[in-house]
């Protein structure tokens, strides 16, 4: 028996158009952070260091995180004319902030672990060679910082043009997970900084984990942050959205109104809705009702349910609801006399 699983489809299921400055950009810092991890652990064996064997080890997780974003921009444009994907591809890049956003929880975890164990069981600390070492992954990081701004800023430019009637604004949340790890990475060089400060001039060797569990706290808070967007997103919980209402104020008129309503984003800032709708105007079509939508320029796919109430009853001479389908019934205009 032979299953066909290409069926034909006339409408473009490409939602999202994505963003190759963002992806070129994402590339960009991925092999700049690897460049930078492999030197540091290079030099750590050499030179017997265990700060720069840590930090290079360290970057080693963030090198992943930035190469799952950028694999993530390459697997949505690549699949992106795929029929298997109802929805198109572009919740490829949100699954990979939100697993980034994962990895971040992860990183501050060790943070964690490794400023106690420190705590507890204090070790010399080689700050020359820890203080380089801090330096490098700050300037690295702030290189890394303003190449993916640069992206994220020809990126939304460019979808503002594509979207200048879209309500709100959306980030890309791939690229958005994407700076969060190069951030919270400058964050701990600044915060390694501080410390290592401290205990150079002053002798505060207790400063350095201290600072490592703040910065670990703060990253987990981003992380967070991260997790609840994406995983909005990914669940589809988007029924509070201002989208929402201006389909309900589109569609319901002329005694036409809505039971039952689905909306879903299905790209930055582009939306499918499917409704399910009763009507006592036989003027009123499903044809009728996407014209109505044209107004949002975000809903990009709709699927319109639409039934025609044709025993419409009011409940009494002064109540103008139908007995038999709940809406509204249209109110016969006055008599002249």
């Amino acid at each position: 028996m032979h299953t066909d699983t290409h069926f034909p489809c006339t409408h473009n299921r490409i939602f999202d158009t994505g963003s190759a400055a963002a992806e070129r950009s994402t590339w960009i810092v991925v092999w700049l952070t690897a460049v930078t991890m492999v030197v540091e652990i290079a030099a750590g064996w050499w030179f017997n260091s265990m700060a720069l064997l840590a930090d290079g080890w360290h970057m080693s997780s963030h090198t992943l995180a930035l190469g799952l974003a950028a694999v993530a921009y390459a697997a949505a444009r690549q699949y992106a004319g795929d029929s298997r994907f109802a929805f198109g591809t572009w919740k490829i890049e949100v699954l990979s902030g939100f697993a980034s956003a994962i990895f971040l929880l992860g990183i501050a975890l060790m943070m964690v672990i490794g400023s106690v164990d420190r705590l507890i069981s204090p070790q010399p600390i080689h700050y020359r060679e820890a203080m380089l070492v801090a330096v490098l992954g700050l300037v690295v990081n702030l290189v890394c910082a303003l190449i993916l701004d640069r992206g994220r800023h020809h990126a939304e430019h460019a979808h503002t043009h594509a979207h200048h009637h879209a309500h709100g604004k959306h980030q890309d949340l791939n690229m958005k997970a994407a700076t969060v790890h190069v951030l919270t990475d400058a964050l701990t060089s600044v915060l390694a900084i501080i410390a290592l400060t401290g205990g150079w001039l002053r002798g505060w060797d207790w400063l350095d984990p201290v600072v490592g569990i703040a910065g670990a706290i703060l990253i987990a808070i981003w992380a967070k942050g991260l997790i609840i967007e994406t995983g909005k997103v990914l669940l589809d919980r988007e029924m509070d959205h201002p989208v929402v209402r201006g389909i309900v104020d589109s569609v319901e008129a002329d005694g036409t109104r809505i039971n039952d309503l689905h909306v879903w984003r299905v790209g930055k800032n582009a939306y499918s809705c499917a409704i399910t709708a009763i009507t006592h105007d036989a003027a009123v079509t499903p044809a009728v009702i996407r014209a109505r939508l044209t107004a949002h320029a975000e809903i990009v796919h709709s699927t319109i349910e639409l039934s025609l109430c044709t025993q419409g009853r009011s409940n009494s001479a002064t109540d103008s609801t139908c007995e038999v389908c709940g809406n509204m019934l249209a109110m016969p205009a006055p008599r002249k006399t």
